[in-house]
């Protein structure tokens, strides 16, 4: 049964994913569009997205975090129909999340030491995966309670 708690931290999670899957849409849409991102002035927004990281074997590190932002999502609406998903959703989106969470922390180390540039993109996609993250620990934790009793 789902307590006021569990449902709270569910929409927040599905909020985090909306807001997750707009970011990465936009630079999605910038990496194949080859569209200048709207940036403050002294942003580097186009640096980060021209440099060599911006890419894992041709495909555009944005369309990765799309895809991951969409498979967030679909678990956490599944997790409404699917009674599997009911039950093994939280411990799925915190391994997706984990994940996110874990490569945005190398993609930021790339864009401070590497790359010398900050894209606000970039940096409020991070946030949001590791809120997303933190959320998901959350909710595995009230999982194994559940469970408990």
């Amino acid at each position: 049964m789902a307590t006021p708690v569990s449902r709270l931290l569910w929409r927040l999670s599905v909020v985090l994913a909306i807001l997750g899957l707009l970011v990465a849409s936009y630079l999605t849409w910038s990496h194949f569009s080859s569209t200048n991102v709207l940036c403050a002035e002294g942003g580097g927004c186009d640096t980060v997205r021209q440099s060599p990281f911006s890419e894992i074997m041709g495909i555009p590190v944005a369309a990765i975090g799309l895809v991951g932002y969409l498979a967030i999502l679909g678990v956490l609406v599944l997790e409404r129909t699917s009674p599997a998903l009911a039950s093994y959703g939280p411990l799925v989106i915190f391994g997706f999340s984990l994940i996110g969470t874990l490569y945005s922390a190398y993609l930021t180390y790339l864009e401070l030491f590497v790359i010398l540039a900050i894209c606000p993109y970039c940096v409020a996609s991070a946030v949001i995966m590791t809120l997303l993250f933190i959320l998901a620990v959350f909710r595995l934790l009230q999982t194994f309670d559940a469970e408990q009793d």
